[in-house]
Parts: structure tokens; C-alpha cells; sequence
């Protein structure tokens, strides 16, 4: 005996933890918005438990999920197919629970960013001139490799411990020039793009604190930091004549493929949307 009715459609985000997450106002918005029978649910789950939960989820009616920390990494060792750039950044976002059983992992993180600085800086072309990044963590590596993929010429990176931006040089070769974190204020000086991939000036976290002196008129200046959702970096920046974008644009664009590859609907991100994530 067949049911009438249709399976719903199940999605989620797993991190640990995960309370603070915008995801679900964020999915749960475009779910009504869009009329779709489907539920969006935080999961904060173990890296203990990661793999047998990923198992069980496709069979309870999931067909995907976010990923998001600590688990960004480790889901690359559990998924059957990995993206390239995915594979590049080494951390992957967005699950895919194909109907043959196979986990498709990928990173919608970079392609958010360059859709956010479209839709915050629509005058920046990515071959005006050089992109200073600060930091050298998973968001940047994604940051990076989006911005070599659309043409940028040179990627400026300084990171507090200088290893790690060592490493990001070496997976994504010379268009990568490494600066001490002392050193990272020289940096601007004739960036078109800064980008800072730090959680500093982040609510709780230290103050940023990188001299913004060598800024000019016109740059374009991002955090990806979204709590407060003006940052004094992007404050100080627009002082100085800097066009600026703030962060949470990042987290609305990263998630717009993945609801569409799960409920069959590209979704728009407008100020409605900004404006139901941040509750208004």
C-alpha cells in the first residue's frame, strides 16, 4: 500500500555547539517564504558522534545538512564525494544526501563571499588590484580560493601565527605573498580589497587592532565577522571614505545552494531576508 503523501523534505545544522546559529531563522524564513512542506533543525552533535549521525540522518528523511564548527574538516574523512574546491579549502559546509545513498560534500563559503561583495560593493572588480586577507583559518582559506577563481592578481595574507599562512601559500601557490602579523598594516597599502577573516572585533572576543592608516578612498573593505553587524574595523574603514560590507551578507549567499539543491527552489537574498535573520 503507497502513502498520498509525499515525503517532507528534511534539512539541518550540525555544529557543537550550535544554539547561536542564524541558519534556522535564515532556512525557516525561506521555507515560508516560498510555500515549500520542509523543516530546518539544529543538531548539536559530538565529533564523537559526527559519522553514525551522518549514517542515520538520509533513512529518518534528511537530504542534507550544514556543516559548521568543528566539524568542517572532519566531514571531508566521512562524506563518498568530495568537491574540488572543497578539497582545496580542506573543509567542506554543505551536505548533499543523494538518493544512492552517497554523501556529496562541498564549501559554499567562497562563492558567498564574492556574492556578497557583488551585491555590497557592485562598482568592485576583482582585477582592480591586490586583496589584503587577516587571518589564515578555514574562512579564509575559502575567502582565497574564491578570490584567485575570479581573477584577483594578488592575495596579500598575514596571520597571527605566521605557520598557517605558510601553509595556505603553499596550497595555493604565488599569487599568495605572506607578511608578519606585525607588518600586516602595510598590507592596505594599495589593496583595492581588505577582507578580515579574523574573529577579531567579534562581541567577546579581542578588539581589532590593525593600524588602518595606508586605506584610501574607494576600497573595498569586508569583515566577515557579523556580531556586532557594523564592526569598528568597518566603522573606522568608512570613515576613511572605504566602501564597506559587513558580514552577514556571507552567511545568507554561502547558504543559498544548498536550500536549493535540498528543496528545489534558489531562494533570494534581499533585505527581507537580511531583515528576518537579524529578527526584525
Amino acid at each position: 500500500m503507497t502513502s498520498d503523501h509525499p515525503r517532507i523534505p528534511l534539512a539541518g545544522v550540525i555544529g557543537h555547539p550550535i544554539a547561536h546559529s542564524r541558519s534556522p531563522a535564515l532556512h525557516g524564513y525561506w521555507l515560508r517564504r516560498y510555500g515549500i512542506r520542509g523543516h530546518y533543525i539544529p543538531m548539536d552533535v559530538s565529533p564523537a558522534d559526527l559519522a553514525s549521525v551522518l549514517e542515520h540522518l538520509p533513512r529518518m528523511g534528511f537530504v542534507g545538512v550544514n556543516i559548521t564548527i568543528p566539524h568542517k574538516e572532519a566531514v571531508l574523512g566521512i562524506a563518498d564525494i568530495v568537491t574540488d574546491r572543497a578539497a582545496l579549502i580542506g573543509a567542506a559546509n554543505t551536505l548533499i544526501f543523494r538518493k544512492d545513498g552517497r554523501i556529496h560534500a562541498d564549501n559554499t563559503d567562497g562563492s558567498g563571499f564574492i556574492s556578497n561583495l557583488r551585491q555590497g560593493a557592485p562598482r568592485w572588480n576583482p582585477a582592480d588590484g591586490p586583496a589584503a586577507v587577516l587571518g589564515a583559518g578555514g574562512a579564509a582559506r575559502a575567502v582565497i580560493a574564491a578570490l584567485i577563481e575570479v581573477g584577483v592578481p594578488e592575495i596579500r595574507l598575514a596571520n597571527r601565527t605566521r605557520p598557517r599562512a605558510e601553509a595556505i601559500r603553499s596550497d595555493f601557490g604565488a599569487k599568495v605573498v605572506v607578511s608578519e602579523w606585525v607588518q600586516a598594516a602595510n598590507m592596505l597599502d594599495g589593496a583595492a580589497l581588505v577582507v578580515n577573516t579574523t574573529s577579531l572585533g567579534m562581541v567577546g572576543k579581542p578588539d581589532f587592532r590593525v593600524p588602518l592608516d595606508a586605506l584610501r578612498p574607494g576600497t573595498v573593505v569586508t569583515d566577515l565577522v557579523y556580531t556586532p553587524l557594523t564592526t569598528q574595523f568597518l566603522i573606522e574603514a568608512e570613515s576613511m571614505g572605504c566602501t564597506v560590507v559587513d558580514g552577514l551578507g556571507m552567511l545568507l549567499h554561502q547558504a543559498a545552494p544548498g536550500f536549493e539543491r535540498w528543496f528545489g527552489q534558489r531562494p533570494e537574498v534581499d533585505l527581507a531576508t537580511r531583515n528576518a535573520v537579524l529578527g526584525l
